[in-house]
């Protein structure tokens, strides 16, 4: 099972990272991969990058030794009732978020409250994958959570920090969300969230769990740049016409 998109990283404008740009095409090209997103954290996080940040992006190459980069964030889920921390202002420069829920941001409460919060926020439009929702910080009805992502077009992601050194217990909720997904027929994203550049592509215990209950690969929708770039078409994005013919590659 190889995966050549991640569409999960931080860079030092996200100050508890510690690569830069640079590295990251470095390594997205060593490692043999399509294409990354960059996506460092909304405005709401302490450490959130200024908004200029998000808006001069364009200078950032969409190309590079043919490497594809993406220019995403990571938004907050707002409490108590969901919505996201990006200014309308900034949706324009942003090839497709990710909305999480993060500690700093949103007090953790119960499983009812978290799930109407991560529904409402599906149901308003303006995100397109659900960041590590295996956090066992924020019990959710997962059943729940994945139909509404399905009518509105949501991923949902499998975060491989998750599973190894970040958000400890996330590892049986990963998994059982794996096996819904494929019940009621829907797909997810594989991602590094990588905070430095040598984690980035870095899928081993996700792909790892993924092949124990057989997984589909067509399942997880960052498995090539055609297929993620499709994805963000359907969301009426951009840059997948953008990078439309660059793909043609990869056919």
């Amino acid at each position: 099972m190889q995966i050549l998109v991640d569409t999960h990283s931080h860079t030092v404008a996200s100050t508890h990272a510690y690569s830069n740009v640079h590295d990251y095409f470095r390594q997205a090209k060593t490692k043999g991969m399509q294409m990354f997103a960059l996506t460092d954290h909304g405005p709401k996080m302490p450490d959130s990058p200024h908004p200029w940040h998000f808006g001069n992006r364009h200078v950032i190459p969409r190309l590079v030794d043919n490497i594809a980069c993406l220019r995403g964030i990571e938004a907050n889920i707002l409490p108590p009732t969901g919505g996201l921390d990006v200014p309308d202002g900034m949706r324009s420069y942003l090839d497709f978020t990710i909305a999480s829920l993060h500690e700093p941001v949103f007090k953790p409460t119960n499983k009812q409250a978290h799930t109407r919060a991560v529904i409402n926020t599906f149901e308003n439009g303006d995100c397109q994958i659900l960041g590590h929702p295996g956090n066992p910080n924020y019990p959710l009805d997962y059943a729940e959570v994945i139909r509404a992502a399905k009518d509105n077009n949501v991923l949902l992601e499998i975060n491989n920090s998750s599973l190894t050194h970040s958000r400890q217990g996330s590892e049986p909720n990963c998994i059982r969300i794996m096996e819904l997904v494929d019940q009621l027929d829907w797909k997810v994203v594989f991602s590094s969230d990588a905070h430095i550049a040598y984690h980035l592509g870095e899928y081993t215990q996700s792909i790892k769990h993924a092949k124990a209950i057989k997984f589909p690969i067509e399942r997880i929708v960052n498995r090539d740049a055609k297929s993620f770039l499709a994805f963000l078409a359907e969301h009426s994005k951009g840059v997948a016409n953008e990078l439309a013919q660059w793909s043609e590659q990869f056919s």
